[in-house]
């Protein structure tokens, strides 16, 4: 292990920034990322696929959807490279500029009925660009703000960053519940366009947010002491294999989970329960907001009990609940409808993020943690990604009923187990090592306990 002492406190005041600015960043990339989401469910399907007849224009969609987790990975390579070797906020601007241009830009595309094929060939474009801004974008903002916050409440500070996903959620589907308000042919020819065009602002205001914080102190020494690797996704490869593997398998569940609810859900109760846009969209506005104001009440908790605890706990609740949860959906009853999504993320989904910048970051050392933490997360993205389409595709074929999407998502939350008992509580790691000291991490044998 690298014994050169380390100065890496951050000011309370630099703190703030470095919040504020993983707060407004995720937020705009995961705006982008779900506006998609959401219009790929309720409207892209006419628009972009006249061809197709309506199931098979949502299932179209929902593949464009899935398409930029594809392309996911590559962006956590490419920038995470960057990001270890030029630095965690001069990357993290980068993936600003891409992700919030390519979103804006879907608000000016021309539809199918204007350009036949040409159509959804630019709006997969668009979409293949918005994958490589989000493939770097989560891994580090949480990268930054695991090295700025103080040892003891790396867990709090860094569930800071899932809740910018959270908001991005909920300002995503708002906006289009607010275009539901729209007369429907006002709606059809621009009202949807509205929120895409949106992203063009909001990128503003998060560059201005981001060019006001400093580097991360652990990378400052990383550059200081010539400690930079040349090729930071092959070291992480090498260095912390296993570390890898579990990254992988902790992401599948979560994912899944997130764009089940926030997609498939929208799709399946709007065309097969025959509930309004409008009901469904507030139903996703307030399962967010129930995210977003828990984060921080389970990011504290892992500083004190740990994060393979919460992480355990989060996806065995999940794999269980799920059958109750599409039984309750089912019903047709918006109120029940609720419940289920809330019950849901409370417990099954919303300690498991709370808890993930801080767990990614804490499995590598600081020389490839950002090419380390956002590969492995975002390859477990590509193998999931389609979520919302495979679970649309097993409803039709068993004549509308969601049982089947239930066994492949309990399978995921399954996968995700694996990954969690195969890990090694890191709540106690030092963040500013170089490399750690044992390398890979969580190389243990796997156990039931906590």
């Amino acid at each position: 292990m690298d014994e050169t002492p380390a100065n890496t406190t951050s000011s309370n005041a630099e703190l703030r920034r470095v919040v504020g600015a993983a707060l407004t960043g995720t937020a705009l990339e995961w705006y982008d990322f779900f506006v998609y989401g959401t219009a790929a469910a309720l409207m892209f399907g006419d628009l972009f696929f006249t061809d197709a007849d309506p199931a098979a224009g949502t299932l179209a969609a929902f593949a464009t959807f899935g398409v930029g987790f594809l392309f996911r990975p590559l962006g956590g390579i490419l920038f995470g490279h960057l990001g270890d070797r030029i630095g965690r906020r001069a990357t993290l601007i980068a993936t600003t500029l891409v992700m919030g241009i390519a979103t804006g830009l879907i608000g000016l595309l021309p539809t199918y009925e204007s350009v036949g094929l040409w159509a959804p060939f630019l709006l997969l474009l668009m979409r293949i660009l918005q994958g490589l801004g989000a493939g770097a974008e989560f891994g580090g903002a949480s990268t930054l703000l695991a090295e700025h916050a103080p040892p003891g409440r790396r867990g709090y500070y860094c569930s800071y960053a899932q809740t910018g996903v959270q908001i991005g959620l909920v300002l995503g589907t708002g906006a289009f519940l607010l275009v539901t308000f729209m007369p429907q042919g006002a709606r059809e020819s621009w009202g949807w366009r509205l929120p895409f065009l949106v992203s063009f602002a909001m990128i503003a205001v998060a560059l201005y947010v981001r060019l006001r914080v400093a580097e991360s102190p652990v990378f400052q020494r990383v550059e200081r002491d010539r400690k930079v690797v040349k090729l930071p996704v092959v070291e992480a490869v090498r260095r912390y294999p296993r570390s890898l593997l579990v990254g992988v398998g902790a992401h599948i569940g979560d994912t899944a989970l997130v764009y089940t609810l926030a997609t498939f859900t929208v799709a399946y109760a709007t065309d097969e329960l025959g509930l309004t846009d409008r009901t469904v969209l507030a139903g996703v506005c307030i399962f967010g907001t129930v995210v977003i104001l828990l984060q921080p009440v389970y990011g504290a908790l892992s500083d004190r009990i740990g994060r393979r605890p919460l992480n355990i706990f989060s996806v065995v609740f999940a794999a269980v609940f799920w059958f109750p949860y599409f039984l309750l959906v089912n019903t047709g009853e918006p109120v029940l409808i609720y419940l289920a999504m809330v019950v849901m993320v409370a417990f099954g989904f919303a300690p498991m993020v709370a808890v993930q910048p801080a767990f990614y970051a804490e499995l590598f050392g600081a020389r490839v943690r950002y090419s380390g933490f956002a590969t492995s997360r975002e390859v477990s993205t590509a193998l999931v990604g389609f979520s919302p389409l495979i679970a649309a595709y097993l409803t039709d074929r068993a004549g509308g009923e969601p049982w089947t999407v239930a066994l492949y998502l309990i399978a995921t939350s399954l996968v995700s187990l694996v990954a969690f008992l195969y890990s090694v509580e890191t709540r106690d790691m030092d963040i500013t090592a170089f490399d750690l000291e044992k390398g890979d991490v969580p190389a243990v044998k796997p156990r039931l306990g906590v």
